[in-house]
């Protein structure tokens, strides 16, 4: 039996104001490709199945479109709801979904559902873990002591039996941290990093999934194992911020043989239009011989120490996809080398501002620019009307 681990989808995600469905589009068609070629059973989906909790009707028909394509073959799906899914959205139709093998998990109610698939006398038992909140899970087990969500994934395997002459698979999405010294997992998109959290979910530990032979992780998007082999992020399938631009996004693929110890192999992906970090001054980055593959998205960093007015303008037309521009030069540096909280003491807004207009282009802001300046500052309320 063979199976592929998808994560993070986010369907109906943009880079600034690029729109992204043609380029998921195309990745889910690599990936139905590899589907075929690979003969595979089931997809395991670990969350984050739009990028927002109200996706947009082309995130929703894209779905569909992947959903029916995997119909088609005969192809299983598990899937499981995360933090930027709705639960209840997610969650529509899915009984309707089960007369074709479509297994949704978004909202728990107390247990962890199970799906077997079977070939022969090998059994795989497939666990949908949906993303929870400790809350949730102490509504079902008041008697348990619940304080984090370590606590909270524990009590619900801890009262989840498992069958250990069967293959035990879980799909999950949450943050498996490791333990002791090993090294938390290595943060990649849009997720806020913090010391207990990354994406408003904190850490559980990775082994409380000892007893299960492959742990399908989703939440993080850079594609990584946490502890073991087969506890696994799979990754986002495309890059989705500058943090990822260095990652080889790839696919999983599980194979289950019976009388042999579960197997993976990671299968690459290729993106339509991949995205770049590249630095240099705006005469090096625009020379023709330095340019390359035009189409892909692109960060650009400019070393030229004097600001270019219209630098986006001049740059989208070589790099179409230009998603932003910022410098590194000696006025940058300089900022970085500041102490904030000091430059603050007593100075007012227009001081400030003044400051830092003056470091960043080497000139003074004009009564204009600053009127500007201060009517946006007001109306953030950054400064009140006397400022």
């Amino acid at each position: 039996m063979k199976l592929l681990h998808l994560g993070d989808l986010h369907l109906g995600k943009a880079l600034n104001d690029f729109d992204l469905i043609e380029d998921q589009r195309y990745i889910l068609d690599q990936i139905l490709e590899l589907a075929d070629h690979q003969s595979v059973d089931g997809v395991l989906i670990a969350g984050d199945v739009y990028d927002k909790s109200i996706p947009s009707e082309a995130a929703t028909n894209l779905l569909d479109y992947f959903l029916n394509e995997l119909v088609k073959r005969k192809i299983k799906v598990y899937m499981i709801s995360g933090n930027h899914d709705s639960d209840d959205r997610l969650n529509y139709g899915s009984r309707l979904f089960e007369s074709n093998q479509i297994y949704i998990s978004s909202v728990f109610d107390g247990a962890l559902h199970k799906q077997s698939l079977s070939e022969g006398d090998m059994v795989a038992d497939i666990y949908m873990l949906p993303f929870v909140k400790a809350s949730q899970v102490r509504y079902y087990y008041p008697e348990e002591k619940i304080e984090n969500y370590d606590d909270a994934v524990r009590t619900i395997l801890r009262n989840t039996p498992l069958d250990k002459d069967h293959v035990n698979i879980m799909v999950a999405h949450q943050f498996v941290a490791g333990k002791g010294e090993e090294r938390d997992p290595e943060l990649g998109g849009s997720e806020s990093i913090g010391t207990q959290s990354v994406g408003a979910v904190e850490k559980i530990g990775y082994d409380c999934f000892d007893d299960y032979d492959y742990v399908a992780l989703g939440h993080i998007h850079s594609p990584q194992r946490v502890g073991r082999d087969e506890v696994r992020y799979a990754g986002s399938p495309l890059k989705y911020s500058l943090s990822e631009v260095r990652n080889n996004k790839s696919v999983p693929l599980i194979t289950i043989s019976a009388g042999e110890p579960l197997k993976f192999e990671l299968i690459p992906l290729k993106p339509m239009r991949d995205m770049r970090h590249i630095q240099g001054t705006m005469k090096e980055l625009l020379d023709k011989k330095n340019v390359k593959a035009p189409e892909d998205f692109i960060y650009a960093t400019l070393t030229d120490e004097e600001f270019v007015n219209d630098a986006m303008g001049i740059f989208q037309q070589v790099y179409p996809n230009t998603v932003r521009i910022d410098y590194d030069n000696s006025h940058t540096k300089e900022i970085e080398q500041v102490d904030i909280s000091r430059i603050a003491n007593n100075r007012s807004f227009s001081e400030l501002i003044s400051d830092f207009y003056r470091m960043m282009y080497g000139c003074e802001i004009t009564e204009e620019e600053m009127d500007i300046m201060r009517m946006a500052a007001r109306e953030a309320g950054v400064v009140d009307e006397a400022d």
